[in-house]
């Protein structure tokens, strides 16, 4: 047989003559349930091998209406967070036999929209979006559809459908309550997009955390909230030229946290004798920066394992799991970027 060419079942029948039902029973692992002898199911498989075949999971899949396919989108596969929600999802998808396919959204809501079409049209078992952008039309239509879906790091509150998230709130608290421990007063926030449900939870345990711990308010140290590449810079500046700076920053982002630093840098100022930062999501590079990173740890791999067994529990339920969420809580690592003041 040329190689070129694709074999079936029917190749591998003709070639040990037997039926190509017999063929398929031997290769989807039900020779002994269907009591088909040792020394035939030795013959087909030495068969399968020498003429190279490899199951057709897209026939399969529209036979048994199932493709054992998951579609992923992230908004950018660059990133090291959403690396390792892919990255662990994937590895949980091969554990079952199921395949991924991923699409990157480059952060652009249009790109997101179109990417769900391809996937659907894929007829993917089931979907896995870290959203990006407010407009929640297309989710919503999806949500009320029957193709499961989960979505990761951002949740909706129109949405009905499975989520996993981290406990912004509460690692925005420990942030603002180890500055407060450490003799800071004067603590500003610079925050990301301010209607994500990310930002809003940061945002409330950063409020929260002055409350409880009786420390005054000032509005004007919550700055950012564009979704530029310069917003963690320009909200720095502002900081930074006030005649009063704060004592202490709480970058709602890593990205956000790389733009402070060169941002002081520029100034010709230093982490953390000028002023101290802590930064919302641990990286690789946080702790050999020239000054380590005090950072708020999230949990993106334990997010993908997650998202992958919620969505599984739906797809072999054929139910959608309604506005059931996971929040996982963050962890506070301290390091040498948060000054103690006298």
């Amino acid at each position: 047989m040329d190689k070129s060419n694709h074999a079936t079942l029917k190749s591998i029948a003709d070639l040990v003559s037997v039926s190509a039902a017999t063929v398929s029973r031997v290769l989807n692992g039900h020779a002994t349930r269907d009591r088909i002898s040792n020394e035939t199911e030795e013959t087909i498989r030495r068969a399968a091998e020498q003429l190279h075949y490899t199951p057709n999971q897209i026939g399969r899949g529209l036979r048994m209406k199932k493709t054992t396919t998951v579609g992923l989108v992230v908004p950018g596969i660059s990133n090291t967070f959403y690396a390792s929600v892919a990255s662990s999802i994937e590895m949980e998808a091969r554990k079952l036999r199921y395949s991924i396919m991923l699409c990157d959204s480059l952060e652009s809501a249009e790109l997101q929209s179109e990417s769900l079409q391809l996937l659907q049209g894929r007829r993917v078992d089931g979907l896995i979006i870290c959203p990006v952008g407010e407009d929640v039309k297309n989710l919503a239509r999806l949500s009320k559809s029957s193709t499961p879906l989960v979505t990761v790091d951002r949740h909706f509150q129109q949405l009905e459908c499975a989520y996993v998230v981290s406990d912004n709130y509460r690692g925005a608290m420990e942030a603002v309550s180890h500055f407060v421990e450490n003799g800071h007063r004067s603590i500003a926030c610079i925050q990301e997009p301010t209607n994500t449900s990310v930002n809003i939870e940061r945002v409330r345990g950063y409020r929260d955390a002055h409350k409880r711990h009786n420390v005054p308010i000032d509005e004007s140290l919550i700055v950012g909230g564009s979704s530029g590449q310069e917003n963690g810079c320009n909200g720095a500046n502002i900081l930074l030229n006030r005649e009063t700076p704060p004592t202490a920053i709480l970058a709602t982002s890593a990205s956000i946290s790389l733009q402070v630093m060169c941002a002081i840098s520029e100034k010709g100022l230093n982490i953390p004798g000028d002023i101290s930062l802590i930064a919302f999501d641990e990286h690789p590079y946080s702790d050999y920066l020239s000054t380590p990173m005090t950072t708020i740890a999230e949990q993106p791999a334990e997010m993908g394992r997650v998202a992958f067994r919620l969505l599984i529990e739906q797809i072999e339920s054929k139910n959608t799991l309604d506005d059931k969420g996971v929040v996982l809580p963050t962890k506070l690592i301290k390091r040498r970027s948060v000054k103690k003041l006298p």
